[in-house]
């Protein structure tokens, strides 16, 4: 188990009561009253989360985020000012599984509208086959081949990676708008017209997904991050991950001999990596088979490096570099 990415639990509530101390009586104000300005004040774990609300909550909702742009969400560690102040939001919508340290942190703050996006949808297993791998107590192996998932915090080794698959994406968001419109009922009408147009939006994105990448050459891609076991799931491909979970691990001598393998056996052309890790173990890798490199971006976080604005444009950018590197006909 990596421990640096463990915060316990003792302490984030030393900091929630610590946070709490600066919190003004308004803390327990009706969610519908919104901030200052007359808006939901709406907190996000990750970008995500982030995107869903301000695509939903449109111009009723304030939203801040509590990982920064260009921060690896998994390593993610709150101030005690963030985590007071999370007392203060009038709606959290969080991810589950993904980060332990926000996971405790919302626990702590007792907020009445609170939105765990891993409930809206059906999470799966995509469990690890990799000999040598080690997983975190608890953790479960699951059937899909050459999958690695199981973030610390996750139960029963569930894989939290929903919003790579923009089926489930949707999914979320639709139970995100019905959340808001609860919410803040006097705009219900507002967020339910946000809500079905990002999900038509998704629906065109799964569309492109299924005839893009529907004729390949090959169905099999390496990747740095198993972070794609839902989107290889709902397209008929074969994640292959370097070295699991991690992004910056290190993959062991025996994992590279099975990569070697299965990039001969089915014909493999590209090594993927990730904007926010490095690049290293991918390229090295590739050198090594003779293979290319490229990127896929798990959408963790959107920054200056990625291929695209938002949501909507990285996803087309990851499905032009996946028909690229399977050849798609």
């Amino acid at each position: 188990m990596n421990v640096r990415r463990l915060i316990p639990t003792a302490a984030v509530a030393g900091a929630v009561a610590l946070g709490l101390t600066a919190l003004s009586a308004c803390s327990s104000s009706d969610a519908a009253e919104g901030g200052s300005d007359g808006k939901l004040d709406v907190v996000a774990s990750f970008y995500p989360m982030q995107f869903l609300a301000e695509e939903i909550g449109g111009s009723h909702v304030s939203v801040t985020t509590l990982t920064k742009p260009g921060t690896e969400p998994h390593d993610l560690e709150l101030s005690p000012r963030q985590i007071g102040g999370l007392g203060d939001a009038d709606y959290i919508l969080f991810l589950k599984g993904v980060q332990p340290a926000v996971d405790d942190a919302v626990a702590q703050a007792g907020v009445k509208n609170t939105v765990d996006a891993a409930k809206l949808t059906t999470l799966e297993n995509h469990g690890s086959e990799v000999e040598g791998h080690d997983h975190a107590e608890g953790e479960e192996h699951g059937d899909h081949e050459g999958e690695e998932h199981g973030h610390e915090g996750e139960e029963a080794g569930l894989d939290p990676h929903i919003w790579l698959d923009p089926v489930k994406y949707a999914e979320v968001a639709e139970g995100v708008g019905k959340s808001l419109e609860k919410a803040d009922p006097d705009h219900a009408a507002d967020y339910r017209k946000n809500t079905e147009s990002l999900v038509a939006e998704l629906n065109t994105l799964d569309k492109a997904y299924e005839t893009g990448l529907k004729n390949t050459a090959t169905k099999t891609f390496i990747t740095t991050h198993s972070a794609f076991g839902y989107l290889a799931e709902r397209y008929g491909l074969t994640q292959e991950g370097i070295a699991g979970i991690d992004p910056e691990a290190e993959p062991s001598p025996a994992r590279i001999d099975e990569i070697h393998s299965v990039a001969e056996k089915n014909d493999a052309t590209t090594v993927f990596f990730e904007t926010l890790a490095s690049d290293k173990t991918a390229k090295t890798l590739a050198k090594d088979l003779g293979l290319k490199t490229g990127v896929l971006d798990p959408l963790e976080g959107i920054t200056d490096k990625s291929a695209g604005a938002d949501y909507i444009e990285v996803m087309q950018s990851n499905l032009a570099a996946l028909q690229k590197a399977l050849g798609a006909k």
